[in-house]
């Protein structure tokens, strides 16, 4: 037994230089991966898909068919105001209803039936209703709507930026009134000339509501993130109980210290223990997790079987990749495990700012990292039916993607360690024959 104080270990450089280098790069890492996906989501944003609909009728004016509708929405269509960062689709109402049903939008720009008749009545160069009772011109609207349930942040930035297309849009419609009226704006009623710089009245409204224990179109990120968390932490759990179960490792419980005998076990095989385990247990963890969510907090869900089928297939996935990290990486690996399944994946999960927003490199992340195809599975379950166009297709796709990767990576590595007789079974060593003096 060594007469060396413990306290003395803190003297050793070794000791400080790589635990020093191990939480500097993870500090570092987290601080690039969260704060640079989100310090500017507006310079980052490219091509923001956003609905663009004129359902403009038109009207007669002086003998001629007009559509200020059509105006508007081509002149928005071939802006190049927004330097690229809008990718305006131009829709009719029906499409425009469907694809914000789908999370393909994050916003759209409505142009009313009664536009024209509606603008043009402000010169009298047409009548309307409004007119006709009251003598007082109707303001035309033009309609912004939103879709939190795509994300906040994508929202809000789709919803300043066809705001600011409708107000460029009545500013401009607003000259071309002024011009063509001409001398006879002093002929029209008072309210009728304040209006006719600028006509048109911007309203916003929500293009696909959400109940309200939805959390503002929130819900969805923070239960898939409960799902990989679960099965990253879990991993952790079930890799250091095996080791217990199979005797290469002590349990500590409070002050008593648990030993097994040692069972021999390849890595192959202990990785398979490991991973039926994770299945086995992701029924529990799934359940529970809806049973938290739904059940006592209340929150708003439908497709209930799916989303507890998809639930537990997203625990496992998540749970056997962290053990295949865990047993290919060692030690290290739970480091591997927290940035990728937190670290790179909660900037590139496309719930909070768009993945339209992100640099370039966040965007190939978000391609294959985890949380974002099983943020984008519950999503369409919890607030578009369930429909496969709406991300569910890509969350079963890339989940069994991920399976199949994690058991071709964590099997093919760790057999061809038992291979190479790297293994962790401890080596018996004879003890050493010492002369006895005669």
């Amino acid at each position: 037994m060594s007469g060396i104080h413990p306290f003395r270990v803190l003297r050793a450089k070794p000791l400080w230089i790589a635990n020093g280098v191990i939480t500097g790069v993870l500090a570092l890492l987290f601080t690039v991966f969260y704060v640079g996906a989100n310090i500017d989501p507006v310079d980052h944003m490219e091509k923001l898909p956003v609905g663009l609909v004129n359902a403009d009728e038109g009207a007669a004016v002086g003998g001629k068919q007009v559509n200020l509708g059509a105006q508007i929405t081509e002149s928005i269509e071939k802006s190049t105001a927004s330097g690229g960062k809008i990718d305006w689709k131009v829709l009719d109402e029906k499409g425009v209803k469907e694809e914000l049903g789908e999370g393909k939008l994050y916003g759209a720009l409505v142009v009313p039936a009664d536009f024209t008749s509606t603008t043009t009545a402000l010169t009298g160069t047409a009548t309307t209703a409004t007119t006709a009772t009251t003598g007082t011109p109707a303001r035309p609207t033009l309609t912004v709507l939103t879709n939190q349930s795509a994300g906040s942040v994508g929202s809000s930035l789709a919803r300043a930026a066809t705001t600011e297309a409708a107000e460029n849009a009545s500013l401009q419609v607003g000259k071309e009134l002024t011009a063509q009226s001409g001398t006879g704006q002093a002929k029209l009623p008072a309210a009728a000339r304040v209006l006719l710089a600028d006509p048109a009245a911007v309203t916003v409204e929500d293009g696909h509501p959400l109940d309200s224990h939805s959390g503002l179109g929130l819900t969805a990120f923070y239960y898939a993130l409960v799902l990989v968390v679960c099965g990253m932490l879990s991993a952790n759990v079930i890799s250091g109980q095996v080791d217990h179960a199979l005797g290469y490792t002590h349990n500590d419980m409070g002050p008593l210290r648990l030993h097994r005998p040692l069972i021999r076990a390849t890595r192959v095989q202990t990785l398979a223990i490991s991973s039926t385990l994770m299945a086995g247990l992701s029924l529990l963890m799934g359940t529970l997790v809806m049973v938290g969510a739904i059940g006592i907090m209340g929150m708003d869900a439908a497709h209930l079987p799916l989303l507890w089928l998809f639930s537990v297939c997203a625990i496992a996935v998540s749970g056997i990749g962290a053990l295949t990290l865990l047993a290919v990486f060692g030690t290290p690996g739970m480091l591997v495990v927290t940035l990728v399944f937190i670290g790179m994946a909660v900037p590139t999960a496309g719930a909070t700012t768009p993945l339209e927003a992100l640099p370039g490199f966040y965007r190939f992340l978000a391609e294959f990292e985890p949380l974002r195809q099983i943020t984008g599975g519950i999503r369409s379950i919890l607030y578009y039916d369930a429909q496969g166009d709406a991300g569910l297709t890509r969350g079963w796709v890339m989940m069994a993607a991920g399976l199949a990767v994690a058991a071709l990576f964590g099997f093919g590595v760790t057999g061809w360690y038992d291979r190479k007789g790297l293994h962790r079974i401890p080596v018996e060593t004879k003890p050493e024959k010492t002369a006895v003096p005669a």
